[in-house]
């Protein structure tokens, strides 16, 4: 818990100034406590015994004024806490998502499902248990503290009887919580473990079934299930402690008041000032201390446990790594959502020969251990300059294998070079200067529409812009957006829009390769021709998850997911020998084409 407990200093150090707030007000607040059981000795000694039922009343009515300024000073306590608490959780979301980013984006690396439930769940937990971690400590330094002054002030030895309790309980507390925190990470633990035992049965349920393997399954569950409960119930256990914890310091101290009373009073300890001890202890320690037990004993456990969650799943950010990649990635980025970068490769080898631009081999992947290879023992080579179009069914693999080639997921086995380049073996800044991958969600961000369009090349000039906007067929886009200077709302663009402007952010990258996985399947089919078209004529080369057929008629070669392989050739040579993909021309050419009109290479 090194790391949590250097965080929450971290976070408390740098929030100097609203602390210091926190801690005026919480002085105010705690008049009431400070003042309480004096203001009730007076007016009992002073006002209701002694006959002045006036006074007795006037020492009331000021301690109902300390309440009011106390009830005031509770409102500011609680904007001086948010202060504190929302910028610590705005750093915690920025950490888990820079990790997940960067988890994503290395080679080799995967996209982390469980990024979601931190942002979403643990950094949320922990925003408000450390909130009100806050309270509950600062109520009781205050409170306790106040209470505690008050009782000196009433009597000395009233305060130390009343202390020595009070700190009896605190001792036990404190040796309990490291047991208690152990417990609680078992507990989180033995929950994510059924999640992810539940979550391969479900997944699986398919094989599972074929291989008659239900009772196997179900009794590892059950495992889970059996775990996660004794997980539970020694965690409730562990309440009993907080409870003996609650007897020693919040009651036992009552119990001590009450039996000391006739020998305190015989020697000369007034009945107002024993009955305002009695109000110390039952409204000032005992709340107090029972706030903290509770708080500390179920929210800082939560907020201990979910935080060390975190932390270990986004490690901090190397500041020496990040400044590398600052300096090699300027002009590199996303284009669409996927990972591009500025820069190019090398189109030949020393002695002269063609480097291919993408050379696949013996590639196998599968989602999970025993599922299915979407892709088996597969070998595709395309070379430099090349046009390759990528059909099939839906479901088939065609976009695994656009993640495959950008290095998006690593294989089960097999390696994929870029430009003679192991995407397995290479850092992220050197895969972004080698392709641009522009996913079927493209992603606009605020800003002008030139810095959309210059955002994997940020040198651009104003007549290189516009040539790949005219190449694109953009300009009546720009037009109706205002211009390039003109600020885009990505809210309100179409999923169309939002595509081409993704489109020419890709056209402008140096990136010698460019991926289209299903990139512009919301473009209408004559400005879908016009983008491929375009990309066709782009130096470098061309690789298009199709959504439609039309985009394997305009392609040198065409790869289809036949039901047995994959098979690569020709619009003819496929027509000849691969039957799915006669079915999938025939089903476009009745969707789209009149009966009496050939389907035409365009």
């Amino acid at each position: 818990m090194t790391g949590v407990r250097r965080t929450t200093w971290d976070a408390l150090r740098a929030r100097r100034r609203p602390l210091g707030r926190l801690a005026a007000w919480s002085v105010a607040e705690s008049l009431p406590a400070l003042l309480s059981g004096l203001i009730v000795a007076r007016a009992v000694d002073r006002g209701f015994l002694a006959g002045e039922f006036g006074t007795g009343l006037a020492w009331l009515a000021g301690l109902a004024v300390a309440v009011l300024v106390g009830a005031v000073a509770t409102g500011r306590v609680y904007r001086s806490l948010g202060a504190v608490v929302e910028p610590y959780r705005d750093e915690l979301a920025a950490r888990v998502v820079d990790g997940a980013l960067r988890e994503a984006t290395r080679a080799g690396g995967r996209p982390d499902s469980a990024a979601v439930a931190r942002l979403t769940q643990q950094v949320e937990v922990v925003r408000d248990t450390f909130g009100g971690l806050l309270l509950v400590v600062r109520g009781f330094l205050f409170s306790a503290g106040a209470a505690l002054l008050g009782l000196l002030a009433l009597s000395p030895p009233l305060a130390a009887a009343v202390a020595a309790p009070l700190v009896l309980g605190l001792t036990v507390f404190a040796a309990a919580l490291p047991s208690m925190v152990a417990h609680q990470r078992a507990q989180v633990a033995a929950g994510e473990e059924l999640g992810r035992s539940a979550a391969a049965a479900l997944t699986g349920h398919r094989d599972v079934t074929a291989c008659g393997g239900q009772e196997r399954v179900v009794a590892a569950v059950d495992r889970r299930v059996v775990a996660q409960a004794d997980a539970e119930r020694t965690l409730a256990r562990m309440a009993a402690l907080r409870s003996l914890s609650l007897g020693l310091g919040g009651w036992l101290p009552v119990v001590v008041l009450l039996l000391a009373a006739p020998w305190l009073v015989g020697r000369g300890l007034s009945t107002g000032a024993v009955l305002g001890a009695l109000v110390y202890v039952t409204t000032g320690l005992q709340p107090a201390l029972h706030a903290l037990v509770q708080g500390v004993g179920g929210g800082g456990l939560r907020y201990a446990v979910t935080l060390d969650r975190i932390l270990r799943g986004c490690p901090p950010t190397d500041p020496s790594a990040a400044a590398g990649r600052t300096a090699a990635t300027a002009g590199g980025g996303t284009a669409g959502g996927g990972t591009a970068g500025g820069g190019t490769a090398g189109g030949a080898t020393a002695d002269g020969g063609v480097v291919p631009a993408v050379r696949v081999r013996g590639l196998t992947f599968r989602y999970g251990p025993h599922a299915r290879p979407v892709l088996a023992d597969f070998t595709l080579t395309v070379a430099g300059g090349e046009h390759l179009a990528v059909v099939g069914p839906s479901g088939a693999g065609k976009s695994t294998l656009a993640a495959l080639i950008a290095g998006l997921v690593p294989p089960d086995s097999g390696s994929v070079h870029l430009a003679d380049t192991p995407v397995a073996a290479v850092a992220p800044e050197t895969l972004a200067r080698l392709r641009v991958l522009v996913p079927q969600e493209a992603y606009v961000r605020s800003g002008t529409l030139a810095d959309n369009l210059r955002y994997l090349r940020p040198d651009a000039d104003q007549a290189t812009v516009a040539a790949a906007v005219d190449a694109l067929g953009a300009g009546p886009l720009v037009e109706r957006l205002g211009g390039l200077a003109a600020e885009v709302e990505p809210g309100r663009l179409s999923a169309g829009e939002r595509q081409l402007i993704a489109a020419v952010r890709a056209y402008l990258a140096p990136a010698p390769l460019v991926i289209l996985d299903e990139a512009t399947c919301h473009l209408d089919p004559t400005l879908e021709a016009t983008v491929e078209e375009a990309f066709a004529r782009r130096p470098g080369s061309l690789v298009v998850i199709a959504h439609r057929i039309s985009s394997a008629i305009r392609a040198r070669r065409v790869l289809v997911f036949d039901d047995d392989r994959p098979l690569a050739g020709s619009h003819e040579e496929l027509l000849r020998r691969s039957p799915t993909y006669r079915e999938l021309v025939g089903h476009w050419q009745e969707l789209t084409i009149p009966a009496h009109r050939p389907l035409t290479r365009t």
